[in-house]
Order: structure tokens, then C-alpha cells, then sequence
């Protein structure tokens, strides 16, 4: 493998008959490879997927962040609600007042 040749070829491949034919008529063998040249484009190309990536699970994070948030604000309320709406709490012969009306 030559340092030109593209990465990812190794070696062009001729069929054998076509190979043999050539032999014996003497016809000459053209090989042709073709070759894209590279461009700047590639670097970025390589990062794009990781960053991809890192981004949603960035935001998959504050999402999940943001919904137990708003989940233990709607439980504080429901429970201040619940416990001002049902006055003393008792269990057992011991009463608790939880909230006291001014």
C-alpha cells in the first residue's frame, strides 16, 4: 500500500480470468481507483456525534431536573392543603395540630 492510496483500500482486486485473458493477448491492464480528496469537514464531522450526544443527555438531565421539581412543589401544596383542611391529626389517643389559625 502506497501513502497515496486512500485509507481502506488495500490492494485493487482484477478478476483472474480477466487477469489471464489480458496475459495471454497482451492487452494492457487499467486499474482504476477513485479517490475523493479529503476536505477540512472531516474534523468536525468526527465530533458532531459525541457533542450530539452530550447535548441530549444534558438536557434529558435538566428535564428530569425540572419535572421533580415541579413533582415535590405539587406534594408540599397537596399536603399543606390536606393538612389545613383536616385540622388536628390524631393517632393513638395523641393529638398533633399542625397548623394553628390565627
Amino acid at each position: 500500500m502506497q501513502p497515496t492510496d486512500p485509507p481502506g483500500i488495500l490492494a485493487p482486486h482484477i478478476p483472474a480470468d480477466l487477469y489471464r485473458r489480458a496475459e495471454a493477448t497482451g492487452q494492457p491492464v487499467v486499474i482504476v481507483v477513485q479517490n475523493t480528496p479529503h476536505t477540512g469537514a472531516a474534523a468536525w464531522q468526527r465530533l458532531l456525534l459525541p457533542f450530539a450526544i452530550a447535548a441530549a443527555v444534558a438536557a434529558g438531565a435538566w428535564g428530569v431536573v425540572a419535572a421533580l421539581c415541579w413533582l415535590m412543589d405539587v406534594a408540599s401544596h397537596t399536603a399543606t392543603v390536606i393538612a389545613s383542611a383536616a385540622g388536628p391529626v390524631g393517632a393513638g389517643g395523641i393529638t398533633l395540630k399542625l397548623f394553628s389559625k390565627k
